[in-house]
């Protein structure tokens, strides 16, 4: 089971996809550092004058070379640049949660399909197993039609039921072969080759109550962290809307050098400058900005809310799905040896002439669908149980 999730998780493409967006996401928030830092800027220029103009003036050259070189540091921004490394910062924390939230569900996916596997394997063998006993069933109700000891009825409902055993053999082979080929496609490999899974028929029973699962769901769901993140973000966009309401402030330094050469070196000057800026009156646009981003604020609440309403939903109905599966596999536990020491008696009363064929097929229709219900509960028990886990937000492996 472990080496099934790890070659899921190593293959699966969403994960693949997730990493990708984790890369990004860092290298948006790398990105936004930048504008705590000085621009620096270069700008090298020729310009040619006609003679007229250049004869007409002293103070204009034939060819002019100019190079310029300058700096800009933002001072102040209305907190415009923290509060966009802030929100980068939170993308990052979206990302490893969307890449932690589709591995979840690669993990719950690679343990349903094993245990998918097994199931098939084990409905595809009591299906032989009934075709062979229904056969055998079948060739001694013959011999005693043969020999006068049962009427032809005897063999004909023999031969029904085999044909109907017949039937669930096909039907248990297609299941097991569509199991395999979802699992290889879930593992990337090659639709048709084959699997063999090691066998997990140990019982454990779940031991946490309803209240636990709910609460160590609000604990650890990916989704309820990310709603988290997301409130975050909508705080901090209210932050940036209203960073129009201050002036921005940044040094700025020059240097200038010009010549009538391609190097310039004739004359050369610098300067530096503080430029305050504000855009005073923009007739309620910053006002309606911080508006819109309250609205989406309440949103992101409003979300959140909905998004712990249906986790509960879904832990509830994982849990009673678990317990459900758990009680049925203690019921029918204690049909298994009765169906078949039923199904040794009848058999052996028919020998005796003292049962019916009816009887006997009776008995092995009960036995083989008290194994398929119990090989059944036990698999779906295990789904079950991983899908509550997948809801609680734990990797555990049993």
């Amino acid at each position: 089971l472990q080496q099934v999730i790890d070659m899921a998780v190593a293959a699966n493409l969403s994960i693949k996809s997730s990493k990708e967006e984790l890369n990004a996401a860092l290298a948006t928030k790398n990105k936004s550092r930048t504008g705590f830092f000085p621009t620096f800027n270069a700008t090298y220029q020729y310009k040619r004058n006609d003679d007229d103009t250049a004869a007409k003036s002293i103070f204009t050259d034939l060819n002019e070379y100019n190079f310029s070189a300058s700096f800009t540091q933002p001072l102040f921004a209305g907190f415009g640049i923290v509060n966009q490394y802030k929100m980068a910062g939170y993308g990052l924390e979206i990302a490893e949660a969307n890449e932690q939230f589709v591995r979840q569900n690669v993990i719950l996916q690679a343990r349903s399909a094993y245990f998918t596997v097994l199931k098939n394997e084990k409905l595809l063998q009591v299906a032989l197993e009934t075709e062979n006993q229904i056969e055998a069933q079948k060739d001694v109700a013959n011999n005693f039609y043969e020999v006068g000891m049962s009427p032809l009825n005897d063999l004909l409902q023999a031969q029904v039921e085999l044909a109907n055993a017949m039937q669930e053999v096909i039907l248990a082979k297609n299941d097991l072969d569509r199991s395999v080929s979802d699992l290889n496609i879930l593992l990337r490999r090659p639709i048709n080759s084959p699997v063999k899974l090691e066998d997990i028929q140990i019982f454990s029973s779940f031991e946490h109550n309803l209240e636990y699962c709910l609460e160590t769901a609000e604990e650890n769901r990916v989704e309820i962290k990310i709603a988290n993140i997301d409130i975050a973000m909508a705080e901090k966009d209210i932050k940036l809307a209203q960073k129009d309401y201050y002036p921005t402030v940044n040094l700025i330094g020059s240097y200038y050098k010009v010549g009538e050469e391609w190097d310039v070196e004739d004359d050369s000057l610098w300067d530096i400058r503080a430029i305050a800026s504000w855009d005073f009156w923009q007739w309620g646009r910053t006002a309606y900005g911080v508006k819109e981003k309250n609205s989406r604020l309440s949103q992101a609440s409003l979300k959140k809310h909905q998004t712990l309403d249906d986790i509960s939903a879904e832990v509830k109905q994982a849990y009673l799905r678990t317990r459900a599966a758990e009680q049925f596999i203690a019921t029918v536990e204690t049909a298994i040896e009765q169906a078949k020491e039923n199904f040794r008696i009848n058999e052996e009363r028919y020998k005796e002439q003292v049962a019916t064929s009816t009887d006997v097929l009776i008995a092995q229709t009960l036995l083989s669908r008290t194994m398929t219900n119990y090989y059944s509960a036990l698999y779906e028990y295990k789904i079950a149980k991983a899908s509550l886990y997948r809801a609680m937000g734990q990797e555990v492996m049993e």
